[in-house]
């Protein structure tokens, strides 16, 4: 955790507040982490002009060391991961066998092991997944959440803080993978996310909204000491959340339900491969895409924050002349935007829709 006086920490957060609750179990000597250092909104603007440096250490990490690691997770997820070369990373999901998401991951490979972060409290099922799947693969996956910590650069000027460190940055935040006909070379995974390796070990990522940093759970105090010795400021989960919302980049399990499926939610272009088949899911997929019309969208509600001045929690409905039309997931107070939240919502559902998330006025943000 990054320790500064005045942090609030996500275990001191009322769960009618802006973050989402935490889920209840968490690895063994993994910390809380904070929500923010006395000024969220300033925090915010930090990360959406500038850069900040957010612990986000209560992320899951799942290590797949194993010669047969890269083939062996291509055939059980939604990414093609056949071609993906040592320090490169990309995104996938567990699908259920009708097609739900179930996880969603972000990957890294270090040419010795692929490394998987989750979203809390979300790792015991996919490492459950993953060793039921095993059979008699050359892989041997673990939950490394209580050896190794997610922080990160947040912003457009996360790489050049990260090179002021002396720290190698990643050089592209995404680049499409090729597509190749049947019968040609092995297409990429759908999106490419160049991976550095750090001096105290694990990595760099660049993401769309920064620069991930793996780190040993030993040297993390090293590397945010670090940091802010070169003038990173510190931000809490509260303004990442608000810059995430406002990119609108879903968090599996809160803005996503039990029926939710890739299309509905933008997961399609970062984390599944079109042209891959042969693994569970892949038949809702391919139908889904093939037809063009997801029952479902994801949109970005603007709340009028006028009936409450609190964001609504996540799964709360959001309504349409009375008619549940869909349903909530974060919601935040934004630096700009005020009072948004991301929703997933029936796809007949007009852009001028006058909405009712609880007692606020919403309005789908076009």
């Amino acid at each position: 955790m990054i320790d500064i006086a005045g942090a609030v920490t996500t275990e001191s957060i009322d769960e009618q507040t802006r973050d989402q609750p935490e889920p209840a179990h968490r690895a063994a000597g993994v910390a809380p982490v904070a929500a923010h250092y006395g000024d969220p909104m300033r925090e915010q603007r930090l990360l959406a002009t500038g850069v900040g440096l957010v612990d986000r250490s209560h992320r899951g990490v799942v290590a797949v060391p194993g010669e047969e690691r890269i083939s062996w997770l291509h055939t059980l997820t939604s990414q093609h991961l056949a071609a993906l070369a040592p320090w490169q990373g990309t995104e996938l999901l567990v699908l259920s066998p009708h097609g739900h998401v179930e996880q969603h991951a972000m990957v890294a490979d270090d040419g010795e092991t692929t490394w998987l972060d989750t979203e809390p409290g979300m790792t015991g099922g996919l490492l459950s997944y993953l060793e039921k799947m095993r059979f008699f693969s050359k892989v041997d996956p673990r939950d490394a959440t209580a050896e190794f910590a997610l922080l990160s650069l947040v912003g457009p000027e996360a790489p050049g803080a990260l090179g002021v460190t002396g720290l190698a940055a990643p050089d592209v935040a995404a680049v499409p993978g090729p597509k190749f006909r049947s019968g040609e070379l092995p297409a990429r995974p759908s999106v490419v996310y160049d991976v550095k390796p750090l001096p105290v070990g694990g990595w760099a990522r660049r993401v769309a909204l920064g620069v991930d940093l793996l780190v040993p759970r030993a040297a993390m105090d090293g590397v945010v000491a670090e940091l802010r010795g070169a003038g990173v400021p510190v931000a809490g989960l509260w303004a990442y959340e608000a810059v995430r919302v406002a990119a609108k980049q879903v968090r599996a399990g809160v803005d996503t339900d039990h029926r939710t499926i890739p299309a509905e939610v933008d997961l399609i272009a970062p984390a599944v491969h079109l042209d891959k088949g042969c693994y569970r899911g892949q038949e809702t997929v391919a139908r889904v895409h093939n037809l063009g019309k997801p029952p479902r969208r994801l949109v970005l509600l603007h709340l009028d924050g006028v009936a409450s001045d609190q964001p609504p929690v996540a799964g709360t409905p959001v309504t349409l002349d009375g008619r549940t039309v869909g349903f909530v997931g974060t919601a935040v107070q934004h630096f700009e935007l005020g009072q948004v939240a991301l929703a997933v919502l029936k796809r007949n559902t007009p852009d001028d829709a006058r909405l009712l998330v609880g007692e606020s006025a919403a309005a789908i943000d076009v």
